[in-house]
């Protein structure tokens, strides 16, 4: 198969050029889940451990402080919660060392740029469907109802995460290759944001303004308010939604076009 190589204007979305490379982007993906889960004796089940473990350490930490302050059953709404937060987490972390990661390859031939941090996300994207999965039978376990509605939310909800995702991931790989501090920055502002977002407690544990502030502006609390409010119980905020998802799409749009910006420089100083 033989590519043309063009001369392409960097504000341009690309959407055309991904089509014509969408082959590559299933290579790097498959390639990825492969070399995750290689020489493992638990394989796919790692995607599943990680957030039934955080989930039970959480909730023996706050199942009585926290558990009459939430809808749905807390442990239920802390695992809806790790699963938004494990899909960002690794996702992010995953894209913005994704150029990196790839120095060779990207020195040596020419293909879209876009498609590393982009398939490096969607590998948690599979680790999210497989824990999903699991998710439904926990719900099922604790005989909680889930509303029809969750058709439409729980996808929105992943579609959401995706966008915040991608938008930081795409900023911190570019950053990433001409700054190498990112990749020691990151897991503070990973741990970080895991706080100052509503998936240990809910958004109406604190009186203050600041704090209500930084919860509703989050771009991972539209995402969470989204998925838990596939319960029957839960009663969805949609004030929140909207501000978060303004946020996350603002996140996207600058993430993408400083990566687009920057991504004709990436093969001479990666």
């Amino acid at each position: 198969m033989e590519y043309e190589i063009k001369t392409k204007n960097k504000f341009s979305f690309g959407f055309r050029e991904l089509n014509e490379y969408r082959e590559l982007f299933y290579f790097f993906t498959w390639r990825d889940v492969k070399v995750k889960y290689k020489q493992t004796v638990l394989g796919f089940l790692w995607a599943i451990l990680q957030p039934l473990f955080l989930t039970f350490i959480f909730t023996f930490a706050f199942k009585k402080s926290l558990s009459t302050k939430t809808e749905i059953e807390y442990v239920l709404f802390l695992l809806s919660g790790m699963l938004i937060w494990n899909l960002f987490s690794s996702g992010l972390n995953n894209s913005s060392n994704s150029m990196i990661n790839n120095s060779n390859i990207i020195k040596k031939i020419y293909f879209p740029r876009l498609i590393l941090p982009i398939s490096s996300i969607f590998v948690s994207v599979i680790d999210y469907l497989i824990t999903l999965g699991v998710f439904f039978i926990v719900v099922l376990f604790y005989d909680e109802s889930i509303s029809l509605w969750a058709i439409i939310l729980i996808p929105l909800s992943l579609l959401s995460t995706i966008i915040t995702t991608t938008g930081i991931g795409l900023f911190m790989a570019a950053l990433n290759v001409k700054y190498r501090d990112v990749r020691y920055v990151l897991p503070f502002f990973i741990q970080s944001l895991m706080f100052l977002s509503p998936i240990i407690f809910p958004l109406k544990i604190s009186d203050n303004i600041l704090f209500e502030f930084i919860l509703k502006y989050n771009p991972l609390s539209g995402s969470l308010e989204l998925m838990r409010g596939s319960f029957e119980k839960y009663i969805l905020n949609w004030d929140i939604v909207i501000g978060s998802s303004a946020v996350s799409i603002l996140f996207f749009i600058f993430g993408f076009f400083y990566f687009r910006k920057t991504e004709n420089y990436f093969a001479d100083i990666v």
